[in-house]
C-alpha cells in the first residue's frame, strides 16, 4: 500500500506546480480499480501535466459525489441500472475488469492450499461456519492442518462496489444469504468486524490471527496476502490471476447489454474465476463543467489507448478493442456540452 499511496502523493503534489492554464481532473468512489488509476494517473501526468485529483472513498461514496456535482466522474463497481441513469442523466462505461479475493490469516496456510466452495463461504459469513476446522471446511480441505481456531470475519463498513460484488455472488451461490441479507454496496452483516476500504480489511486481516475477508486481488497481491482458491460453477477449482478473471469476462455480452449494465459473477467456464467484476465511471450526460469533463474523456481515452500494459501488470483484465469502440460511440452520442453539442467532437485525441 505504501506505493500506491506514494503515487497518489507524488501525483498531488506535482498537480500543486502544474501551470495555471491545466485542468485538474477531480474523480472519487470505488477503492477496487484504486490501484490502477493511481498507475494511470502519474503515467498521463507526466505526459500530459494534468493531475488527477482521485478520492478513493468506496462505492457508495463515489455514486454520492458525482450525484451532488462535487466531482468530474464517479466510480463504482456496482453498476447503476439503466432505470438509474435515466433518472440521474447519466451515463456510465467500464474500465477494467477484477476479482475479489477471499484472503485469509491461518498459520501454515499459503495462498491458495486452502479451498472453499460458495456455499461454505457464505455460511462463514453468516456466522453458521465459527471454526477453522468444521466439518465443511476439512470435507474441501482433507489434507491441510485446519486449526481449531475461532474464525474472525473482516468485511467493508462502507458503501462498497466490491461488496456489491462480494454479496452479489454470495446472494447467487446461497438461498439463504439471498433471503436474509441480500446484494448490495452496503448490507447488514449478519458476522464479523467492519473495516474502512479495501486498504482497511487488507490491514485488518494482515493483523488478526484466524480472520477471512475479502479485497480486490491487486490489494491482496501487492500486500503479499494469503489468497484462498474457489471452486467455480463448473465445479473446478480456480486460483484468482488475470486469466481467471479473463475466463469471466469472456462471458460478458457488453453489445446487448443497456448502459453497460453487466454482472460478472458466478460465470460458467472450467477457468472463471467466480466472484469477478468490472468497475464503471459515471459521468452527467450534460455536464456542470464540460471543461472539465472532456479532459476526463481525454483521459480514459489515453487509458483505453495506452494503459493496458499497465492494468495487465496489476492482474486487472483491459477492456476489448470492440466495448472500447463502444465506449466512444457512445460519448459521441450522449454527452454534450453546454450549447447540446458532443462533448466528443470538441476533444483532440
Amino acid at each position: 500500500m505504501n506505493q500506491l499511496r506514494n503515487i497518489a502523493v507524488a501525483g498531488l503534489l506535482a498537480a500543486t506546480v502544474l501551470p495555471a492554464a491545466a485542468v485538474d481532473l477531480s474523480g472519487a468512489g470505488a477503492t477496487f480499480p484504486y490501484p490502477i488509476y493511481a498507475k494511470w494517473a502519474d503515467a498521463y501526468r507526466k505526459e500530459t501535466g494534468v493531475g488527477l485529483n482521485y478520492q478513493s472513498i468506496g462505492s457508495g461514496g463515489g455514486i454520492k459525489q458525482i450525484q451532488n456535482k462535487t466531482v468530474t466522474f464517479g466510480a463504482s463497481d456496482m453498476p447503476l441500472k439503466p432505470a438509474e441513469l435515466k433518472k440521474w442523466s447519466m451515463v456510465q462505461f467500464p474500465t477494467v475488469i477484477g476479482g475479489d479475493v477471499p484472503v485469509v490469516n491461518l498459520e501454515g496456510i499459503k495462498s491458495n492450499e486452502l479451498k472453499l466452495d460458495g456455499d461454505t463461504v457464505a455460511k462463514i459469513f453468516l456466522g453458521e461456519i465459527t471454526k477453522w476446522d468444521d466439518a465443511a471446511i476439512k470435507k474441501l480441505n482433507p489434507n491441510a492442518k485446519l486449526p481449531s481456531q475461532a474464525i474472525v470475519v473482516v468485511h467493508r463498513s462502507d458503501g462498497s462496489g466490491t461488496t456489491f460484488i462480494w454479496t452479489d455472488y454470495l446472494s447467487k451461490v446461497s438461498e439463504k444469504w439471498k433471503s436474509d441479507v441480500g446484494a448490495n454496496t452496503s448490507v447488514e452483516w449478519p458476522a464479523g468486524i467492519g473495516a474502512k476500504g479495501n486498504e482497511g480489511v487488507s490491514n485488518n486481516v494482515t493483523q488478526t490471527k484466524g480472520s477471512i475477508g475479502y479485497v480486490e486481488y491487486a490489494y491482496a497481491k501487492q500486500n503479499g496476502m494469503t489468497t484462498v482458491a474457489m471452486i467455480n460453477q463448473d465445479g473446478k477449482t480456480v486460483v484468482p490471476d488475470a486469466a481467471a478473471f479473463q475466463a469471466a469476462a469472456a462471458y460478458a455480452d457488453w453489445e446487448k447489454s443497456e448502459g453497460f449494465y453487466v454482472i460478472l459473477t458466478n460465470q460458467p467456464g472450467a477457468a472463471s474465476w467466480p466472484i469477478a467484476g468490472a468497475t464503471f465511471i459515471l459521468i452527467y450526460k450534460q455536464p456542470q463543467d464540460p471543461v472539465a469533463a472532456a479532459e476526463a474523456l481525454k483521459f480514459f481515452a489515453w487509458a483505453y489507448a495506452k494503459g493496458d500494459k499497465m492494468a495487465e501488470e496489476l492482474d486487472y483484465v483491459p477492456m476489448p478493442k470492440k466495448v472500447v469502440d463502444q465506449i466512444e460511440n457512445m460519448w459521441a452520442k450522449e454527452i454534450m456540452d453546454g450549447t447540446g453539442k458532443p462533448l466528443r467532437a470538441t476533444m483532440a485525441h
